[in-house]
């Protein structure tokens, strides 16, 4: 009918549109009813994905997302055009779901003798995608409507929602800020948990606490006694550790990096997640793991078969040889674990540097890529509107990239709403950048503190 009278398809509905019969039908079959899951409420904004558009829509040094912009080593890309562009074609196809054979095996290897445990590759070892998604996978499996997790401010942004889409209600306990020494600039030691304070937020309730050493976004490596106070109260609540251990070996000044799972009373109750983007210096690869008893990992398993089901092969089999090459010089010079820390801690002194000529204040990190730092002698160059509902550190970062060419992070992304307000004085700078890079950065910020001076 449509090509005897001539009209397009198009054609053909336009005139109909305008028909009363046409009208009364198209808004009835409008659907009214709300669409998205409750569990979505409220957590519809991410601060990277606006703060990511901001930087490729503004010419700028990027210290904002957390990602080297230099190449992962040699013998991982090497790994990977070998396993791409070998002779086994099955790397090409699925491999198990749980994790490739390959990966699994020296994980355990490598994990158990670290945690001082004998570790079932098959069982005990856990491939997702990225930590993101063993993260995930954690508070689905294991957290109900009505149980309470406790999580540790500042914190990284993913953690609270997640805990609400599962059902599940956070508990925030704050790390506090003590004075720094006098001539001595702020460490991220100095941020410290107030036993009382934690142990007032175990309650009959309380499902996990989750525990984020070294932390994004302060840079904190938490001590042995603070992982002994935090496990004793874990034992004696029955309670779970969803430990994100994902920057372990990015540790500086000689500090010790503690896995929590390796204490009396805590590898039955403790999930370990790890990161392969931030081992190698390849976050694009997004493969993870999580490393802990059958009992917990059987219902991360469930999971993951009914969601991502199946991690890419090839990356697997070329991180299963990286790794394989580091259980084999591991703690020697020559271990690219050892080498990023040394290589990372001079990015970071060249930071503090660089922040502290600019007048800024850094918190000197022991640990991550991330620093923070107080931009209070800048708040003049912005106005503060008191009455906006947008942190001040958020305001000031998109007047700072669109105006000085400089991308951060707001810290107050990293607190729960009642905190935000506290913290946004800070900002947080990713150091773990090219050369090139830093020095673009330091040009700015020096630019910047004439401009301030009027010099």
């Amino acid at each position: 009918m449509l090509r005897r009278s001539g009209l397009s398809l198009s054609q053909y509905f336009l005139r109909r549109k305008n028909c009363a019969g046409f009208s009364w039908y198209f808004n009835k079959t409008k659907m009214s009813r709300l669409v998205q899951a409750r569990r979505l409420e409220g957590i519809d904004k991410n601060v990277w994905v606006e703060f990511v558009k901001l930087a490729a829509t503004y010419p700028s040094v990027n210290l904002g997302q957390g990602f080297p912009d230099f190449p992962p080593p040699d013998f991982v890309k090497e790994a990977f055009m070998k396993a791409v562009g070998g002779g086994d074609i099955m790397l090409h196809q699925y491999t198990r779901a749980f994790g490739h054979p390959a990966l699994v095996t020296i994980l355990a290897r490598f994990f158990g003798k670290l945690l001082g445990q004998e570790l079932d590759p098959l069982t005990n070892v856990l491939v997702t995608v990225g930590a993101y998604e063993a993260l995930f996978c954690c508070f689905q499996a294991l957290v109900d409507e009505g149980d309470e997790v406790i999580i540790i401010e500042p914190f990284f942004d993913c953690y609270e929602p997640m805990v609400k889409m599962a059902g599940g209600t956070s508990v925030f306990i704050q790390l506090r800020p003590k004075a720094a020494e006098a001539g001595k600039l702020m460490s991220s030691g100095d941020w410290q948990l107030d036993p009382a304070e934690l142990a007032s937020r175990f309650t009959k309730r309380t499902k996990a606490i989750v525990l984020n050493s070294p932390n994004n976004p302060l840079g904190k490596v938490f001590t042995r006694e603070e992982m002994e106070l935090i496990a004793d109260l874990c034992v004696k609540h029955d309670v779970l550790c969803f430990s994100d251990e994902v920057y372990e070996w990015i540790v500086y000044d000689g500090k010790e990096h503690i896995r929590i799972a390796s204490l009396p009373g805590m590898w039955d109750r403790t999930i370990t997640i790890g990161s392969a983007g931030k081992t190698f210096s390849a976050t694009g690869w997004k493969v993870g793991w999580t490393l802990g008893p059958d009992r917990l990992l059987k219902h991360l398993r469930t999971v993951h078969q009914n969601s991502v089901y199946h991690c890419p092969t090839a990356v697997q089999e070329a991180l299963a040889q990286a790794f394989q090459r580091e259980f084999d010089s591991y703690g020697k010079p020559d271990s690219y674990f050892v080498q990023l820390a040394q290589e990372l801690q001079q990015k970071r002194d060249w930071l503090v540097r660089s922040l502290v000529a600019g007048g800024m204040k850094p918190i000197v990190p022991e640990g991550t890529y991330f620093l923070m730092a107080d931009f209070s002698e800048f708040k003049s160059e912005v106005p503060d509107v008191p009455d906006s509902d947008e942190p001040y550190d958020s305001r000031f970062i998109k007047w700072m990239i669109i105006n000085k060419g400089l991308v951060a992070i707001p810290v107050s992304a990293f607190y729960s709403s009642p905190h935000k307000r506290n913290f946004d004085h800070l900002i947080r700078f990713c150091f773990a950048k090219a050369e090139a890079t830093l020095k673009a950065a330091e040009d700015i910020l020096q630019q910047w503190s004439l401009e301030k001076t009027g010099q």
